[in-house]
């Protein structure tokens, strides 16, 4: 949208006021501004501007104690409650590796940061919150009631911006046309041959570079040896089979910037209108079943045997949220996960949906 006709912070804090129920991120598209540009016009009105240095962040927040990790695209929310431990930091990449919050950071995505309080009723919530350069969420950290106060002011203090203006520059979408690469002219000979030849999942990453594919293409290109198409209800159904089985599951959920992972059993699955949730102690996940355009089952070779994912995408190509059997490095691939992947309901001639 044009600069000229967006709401001054005056307004966007008056809009705020009138519509205190509303989620950021839907009152920001009602706006017509970025997630962002929402937050920031509160600027010297309970929010401080703070600079997005990723690994000054995770090696202070471990000290805060336990918080809530928010990972989010348009589809998928994902929520994990825990600490901040075993930080690897990085310029290029940063991890968190901890039992209950586990990330893959992509810190020159993160553009702003902001620590927010509002007030609810007599309480005061308390959150750090990160933006591309686009204005779109990477990561928020939510406080608890057991959160170390003093850990967190100290860390925002040593965060705090000289730049407190309640407005922030935005700079067009780079996530458009993401789901799809442009331009390449591998062939399917080529793909199964690199394909065939992985020994790692982690490899996989670099074979789509190196093609200039991109995930959604690959999948559609291999074959069903590797790639198959299941019904847009597996989702639904993976969710209700592993919490009825008990079976540890690794669910990832991310965006541009960062990648969340839980790891372990789940219990509460909550079906809500379009979403389903899963409500569990220390995980929710809210997941936007009719943004489910494909959903794929993948095979990838691993020096330990094949590892099966259950992939979904949106109406772009974009990945909403993607499932493993729970594993470590060394192990082969869970039997119960294996026949649940392989059982769920297929599309008998995907080329033709």
């Amino acid at each position: 949208m044009d600069q000229r006709v967006k709401p001054s912070p005056e307004e966007i804090r008056r809009a705020r006021q009138d519509n205190p129920k509303m989620r950021e991120r839907d009152l920001s598209a009602q706006l017509g501004i970025s997630e962002a540009e929402l937050v920031a016009a509160h600027c010297g009105v309970g929010t401080v501007r703070v600079e997005p240095r990723v690994n000054d962040l995770l090696t202070g927040l471990e000290a805060v104690g336990e918080v809530m990790a928010l990972t989010r695209n348009e589809s998928a929310v994902h929520e994990k409650i825990g600490v901040y431990d075993k930080v690897v930091t990085g310029n290029h990449n940063a991890m968190v590796l901890g039992e209950n919050i586990d990330l893959r950071i992509f810190p020159k995505v993160w553009a702003h940061g902001f620590a927010v309080e509002k007030r609810d009723g007599g309480e005061i919530r308390r959150s750090l919150q990160f933006f591309d350069a686009a204005g779109e969420a990477m990561h928020k950290v939510h406080l608890k009631p057991a959160s170390n106060l003093y850990a967190y002011q100290k860390l925002v203090a040593g965060l705090e911006s000289p730049n407190q203006e309640p407005t922030v520059a935005i700079l067009p979408s780079a996530a458009e046309g993401e789901g799809e690469a442009q331009g390449s002219v591998a062939s399917i000979d080529d793909l199964r041959d690199r394909w065939s030849g992985l020994t790692d999942v982690h490899q996989f990453f670099g074979m789509l570079k190196t093609l200039k594919l991109s995930r959604r293409e690959a999948v559609r290109m291999v074959g069903q040896d590797y790639a198959w198409r299941l019904d847009n209800h597996a989702v639904s159904a993976l969710f209700h089979h592993a919490a009825a089985g008990e079976m540890p599951i690794m669910c990832f959920v991310g965006n541009r910037g960062c990648i969340q992972i839980h790891s372990g059993p789940i219990k509460s699955v909550k079906p809500m209108g379009p979403w389903i949730n899963v409500l569990d102690e220390t995980f929710h996940l809210h997941l936007r079943t009719d943004h489910i355009h494909e959903v794929w089952a993948v095979r990838k070779p691993t020096k330990d045997g094949h590892v099966t994912s259950l992939e979904a995408y949106d109406a772009n190509g974009g990945m909403i949220i993607q499932f493993f059997g729970k594993r470590h490095e060394g192990e082969g691939e869970r039997e119960d996960w294996r026949f649940l992947a392989e059982n769920l309901p297929r599309i008998p001639n995907p080329t033709a949906a």
